[in-house]
């Protein structure tokens, strides 16, 4: 009935990302950050060294830190320490008492510690929003987009990403600043977002500045780490089978150097001098 200990597992690739029904762009002027129970309790069952949440931890660390320089709102949930049977209703039957057994397991991980101006809701059922002020935390700051790390992917995280769905708001899933209890249920967390209810993304993909230039060699490298077969630089990457998930990736990175492209755009020229033709221009006037 309790969760047993998490065998080490890696957490995915950007190449492994699903293949995402919607096209929407992450934007961190839209965006809040959910840190999903990163508390020690549920941290506590991977052990120490285990590859899936030492790696996770360190991204929701990294993503933290560069979101709330670009004025991104941070929110914790973390379930209270002590609950009685009638607040975890449900959950008994199926976790059983859970923190009430470990109450000073209750605290968010030390290496994500809340800062004095970040929200922590109580957490109550699976999903966030649950008797908790998540949508209207988004509501008041202007905000439509979610995005969500943290444990467990295929429970909590999964079911506040399809609730967001459900409630008009955007939610992106980072693949690797979320674990879980296997890497079967995490690719299936992801997969069943990315056919369901929003997108999944690599904190690669979030963590470039615009003060890192966008070039023609990490456009290269950046498709090719996906392909097979090396294409030239005005082969046709459809031929190679380059997907619409990398085609995103590259709108997301151009975004946050400053430029807008969109998914018509570079279908019209699928080669890399036709994309670079495209971006390059941009750049320069973005500078």
């Amino acid at each position: 009935m309790t969760i047993r200990t998490i065998a080490p597992y890696a957490p995915p690739s950007p190449a492994e990302l699903p293949q995402d029904k919607v096209s929407w762009s992450f934007d961190p002027g839209r965006a809040v950050l959910l840190i999903h129970d990163m508390q020690d309790y549920f941290v506590g069952f991977y052990g120490d060294g285990n590859p899936a949440i030492a790696g996770c931890v360190d991204t929701i660390a990294r993503l933290k830190r560069h979101l709330k320089a670009l004025g991104v709102p941070v929110v914790y949930t973390a379930q209270p320490a002590v609950q009685s049977d009638a607040d975890r209703g449900l959950l008994n039957d199926m976790w059983g008492p859970g923190l009430t057994r470990k109450p000073e397991q209750a605290g968010i991980v030390a290496a994500l510690a809340p800062d004095p101006d970040d929200r922590v809701l109580t957490k109550w059922r699976y999903s966030a929003f649950f008797r908790a002020p998540l949508a209207e935390i988004l509501a008041e700051s202007g905000r439509d987009q979610l995005l969500i790390c943290g444990v467990y992917a295929h429970i909590g995280v999964m079911q506040t990403a399809v609730e967001a769905f459900m409630r008009g708001i955007k939610p992106f899933l980072v693949a690797d600043g979320i674990a879980d209890f296997t890497r079967d249920d995490h690719l299936m967390a992801l997969r069943h977002v990315a056919r369901n209810a929003g997108r999944t993304l690599h904190s690669s993909s979030i963590l470039v500045t615009a003060a890192e230039p966008l070039s023609k060699d990490e456009l290269r490298r950046t498709l090719l780490a996906t392909l097979d077969e090396v294409p030239g630089d005005d082969d046709n990457l459809l031929d190679f089978g380059i997907d619409s998930i990398v085609v995103m990736q590259l709108i997301d990175r151009c975004k946050a150097a400053g430029i807008a492209v969109d998914f018509a755009e570079l279908a019209v020229r699928p080669t890399i001098n036709g994309w670079w033709g495209l971006i390059q221009p941009r750049l320069a006037l973005a500078a």
